[in-house]
This record gives structure tokens, sequence and C-alpha cells, in this order.
């Protein structure tokens, strides 16, 4: 005999069934991999919920001073698909993807994306890869900041979808809707990065680090001379004194430094010269300010902006 409770279960069955019924199942989340902030920033406004984004590279560290640790093989178990800057920039990541032997997210495979593929680079060298980052920069084939270029992003992002529709094809339509989106607020935006550099037009820099040539090239910005010219090495007091000549004779009035490396080279250079010192934020996170893709260049052209527009110190 089947009691009144069951009967109301059983009737509740039934009607869940029917409203139910020819739904489609709850799309996968895809794990995606992305080795900097930035190009996980870039991955995220496109995937959107679609997919889930880690990152090996921690928010604020240097990045061409990271060495990965066993648990970053970890990060890539069940990962679908794995973005990289590229050009020597994250060789170590080479190694981390033998070990982990996926031919989905190892080179050729359909969920591996090496994001300067297409990218109109700069500072080539006409070499041969060094991917053991011995080089002055790390920098392999090409200087590799080229996400610093906000245009570069419809680029970038474009391969990222290319990846996410081969593994998950049904994704075509939302993926390809979330880029358009993002592709015009990142236009609009542009735009208005542009207007406010405008006035600053050919403007004279010193930076620490040879980080800024995209960035520099997109603003018509002129960086004349990087105080560090060797990774990790500090400069010495003959190109110290030869950069503080260079900085009063050209009437440079900035000076660019990176949140994570050293500063007393740059904080010397702007007491004798009186060029400001700002910090830019490099990546997505090495800064509190810049929290996204979009956020990174807001506050890097409003920073930058407001120290040409001072008077002199």
């Amino acid at each position: 005999m089947i009691t009144r409770p069951a009967k109301a279960f059983v009737a509740f069955t039934a009607v869940a069934v029917l409203l139910f019924a020819g739904r489609p199942a709850p799309a996968e989340i895809i794990r995606v991999v992305a080795t900097t902030t930035d190009l996980a920033s870039l991955a995220r406004a496109v995937a959107g919920e679609l997919a889930s984004v880690d990152v090996m590279i921690p928010p604020g560290a240097d990045p061409e001073a990271f060495e990965p640790r066993p648990s970053d093989l970890a990060k890539l178990k069940d990962a679908r698909i794995v973005i990289r800057v590229g050009l020597g920039y994250d060789h170590w990541l080479d190694k981390l993807l033998s070990l982990h032997a996926d031919k989905t997210i190892n080179r050729g495979g359909v969920g591996y994306v090496d994001a300067s593929i297409g990218i109109p680079l700069l500072e080539v060298k006409g070499r041969s890869l060094d991917v053991t980052g011995n080089d002055s920069h790390a920098h392999g084939l090409a200087n590799p900041h080229y996400w610093l270029d906000p245009a570069n992003a419809g680029i970038i992002s474009g391969a990222i979808v290319e990846a996410i529709c081969a593994i998950a094809p049904q994704s075509l339509a939302t993926i390809t809707q979330n880029r358009k989106r993002f592709l015009a607020q990142l236009g609009t935006s542009i735009t208005d990065w542009e207007s406010m550099l405008n006035p600053h037009r050919g403007a004279k820099l010193i930076a620490y680090h040879n980080t800024w040539p995209y960035f520099a090239r997109r603003f018509r910005l002129d960086i004349l001379d990087a105080i560090e010219i060797k990774e990790g090495v500090p400069p010495s007091p003959a190109r110290l004194a030869r950069l503080a000549s260079t900085i009063r004779e050209q009437k440079v009035r900035v000076i660019l430094q990176e949140p994570f490396a050293p500063d007393d080279a740059s904080q010397l250079l702007a007491r004798r010269t009186g060029a400001a010192l700002i910090r830019l934020a490099p990546s997505v996170g090495s800064i509190p300010e810049a929290a996204d893709y979009l956020s990174l260049f807001s506050y890097n052209v409003r920073t930058l902006a407001d120290a040409l527009s001072a008077g002199p110190n």
C-alpha cells in the first residue's frame, strides 16, 4: 500500500521529469591554465562562466625570476587548455608540459596556446630561441611584453577562443559573444587612454627594465634607455652617471619603475636629476589597482599622464 507522502513524492518526481526533460545538461567547466595573470585575465574575459582559469606565476611576482615548484605541475592536472606568453618568457613551462605528457596541451595540441603567434613583435633578434632564459632579459626571439599594447588583446583573445572552441565546440556562440563584448569595451577604453596621453606624444622616458616598448609604441612615447641592462645585475656607477647625463640633456621628466624591481638606482637618478619616479603595473595584479586587464591600462595611463602633466620637480 502506497502512503500519502509516498504518492506525493511520486507525483513531484513526475512533474520534475516533465519540467526538466529536454533541457541540455550543464556545460562542462573547462579548466584553463595560463602562465601569467595577464593571459588569465583575458581568458576569463572571453570564457566567462564556461571556464575556470588558474595562473602559474603569482600576482605581484617578478615573472622573469619565476621558478616553478613541484606544486605547479599539479596545476596542469585535468587542464584542457594551457596559455603561455612564449618567446622564452616562460621557458620553464616546457619541462612541466613534458612531465605532464598530455598531448592535448603540449606543443601542437588543440589545447596549447602560444599567445605570441600573430603578434607584430618588437626587438626581434633573428636567432634561435634561448629557452634557458640566459640572455639579458630572458626575451628569446623578441621583446615578450606584447600584452602591454592593449590592441594586441584582439589577437591574444582570438587564439584563446579558437582553443576553447576546439575543446568545446558547443561553446562557440557564447565565447564569440563574450569576446565581441570585451573587445567593444576595450576599443572604447583605448580611445580614452590615447586621448589622455595624446598631449604627451613623444615624451622621453627612462625605464628600469626593458618592459615598455609595446606600451610606448601604442601611446607614441619615447623610451630612451633602461637602467637595468642585465636581469638581476645592478647598474654600475658609470652607467648611472651616463643615464643622469641623458636625463638632463634630453629633459626626461619621468622614470618608470616596476613594483617588484629594486629601486635604489631609480631613486638615486630621481634625486640627482629631478625626474619623477613612478611605479607602473607591468602585469595584472602587480599592484592592487591593476585588478584585471582593463584596469591595468587605466591605472598606468592615468598615473603616467598625471606625472607628465605635473610641473618639473
